[in-house]
């Protein structure tokens, strides 16, 4: 993962473009390649990437699993620009690698599938349980109880999120939820009223598919910008904008977001519901994930 050897000019790693202080996220729009090109999309943070129940990866869902998915920026003529034999031969070149394929599978053969398995391990161990919200939601029975933790402005913005608009909620849940805060179908958003990225519908090929794109966990959210497959917002405050004002109509807008006639449904919060929005958000900040040394660069 740390590892810059593994890039066609030894000078990128998977840890360039997902950095532990932004949530292993880039803090740029778009990543940087070994050749200084840039990535067709914004690089999404990895944590709780193991609880994506339909198995699909990258904001478009091309990888049908973590194993597949980790050995495509390899490939990519612009991210790494290798072939698989390419980065199998530098995995044999580094001599410290022996130890570490002996204990994981027996004896020190290295092939793509090993690469592959033992890359997608690593981002499964990615596992974020010990923010502020993981704290409160331990105390309390049920999640739309207040949680003792949790500041009279944070507890307004977690009720925000889980209640629909017809219960005056903005419904962040809808597409956010569980608690790891992430959703099991590619969606639009509403970003744009013509499709710039087919994302998920270039690879179908449904018409029903285009302009939607993979909802990432919201751990780590508030570090992790900027923000959506484009990175067109800088500041949460900016998302939060889109989809009280924003919201754009096109045929594969997420229903969530229609109103009874068929139109684009903007939530329409106050400036004050935007803040209890962003103060809940923050509560999903793992400190001790983004510190953990398990995590961090060993070379």
């Amino acid at each position: 993962f740390y590892d810059e050897n593994l890039s066609q000019n030894r000078t990128i790693a998977c840890a360039s473009c997902h950095k532990a202080e932004h949530g292993f996220a880039d803090d740029r729009v778009l990543s940087v390649g070994f050749d200084g090109g840039d990535t067709k999309r914004h690089s999404m943070r990895l944590a709780n990437a193991r609880y994506y129940e339909n198995g699909r990866f990258f904001w478009d869902q091309r990888a049908e699993t973590l194993e597949d998915q980790v050995l495509m920026p390899f490939q990519d003529p612009v991210e790494m620009g290798m072939t698989l034999d390419e980065v199998v031969e530098r995995v044999e070149e580094e001599r410290r690698y022996e130890d570490y394929f002996v204990a994981a599978f027996g004896d020190a053969n290295v092939d793509a599938d090993r690469i592959s398995k033992a890359l997608a391990q690593f981002v499964r161990s990615m596992v974020s349980t010990t923010s502020r919200y993981d704290e409160g939601r331990a105390a309390v029975d049920s999640l739309y109880d207040p949680f003792p933790n949790f500041t009279q402005m944070e507890n307004l913005g977690k009720e925000l999120f889980y209640a629909p608009p017809p219960l005056g909620g903005a419904g962040c849940a809808h597409c956010h939820g569980t608690d790891a805060q992430i959703a099991f179908r590619a969606i639009s958003n509403g970003l744009d009223a013509q499709i710039t990225d087919p994302g998920y519908g270039e690879v179908t090929g449904n018409t029903l598919d285009q302009g939607t794109f993979k909802v990432p966990s919201l751990r780590n959210v508030a570090v992790g910008g900027p923000y959506m497959h484009d990175g067109r917002f800088s500041t949460l405050e900016e998302v939060i904008d889109h989809y009280s004002e924003g919201v754009q109509y096109h045929p594969t807008l997420f229903p969530f977001l229609l109103d009874i006639d068929g139109n684009a449904r903007p939530l329409g919060l106050s400036d004050i519901q935007k803040q209890r929005l962003v103060a809940f958000l923050e509560t999903l900040t793992d400190e001790a994930m983004l510190a953990d040394p398990k995590f961090s660069n060993p070379w």
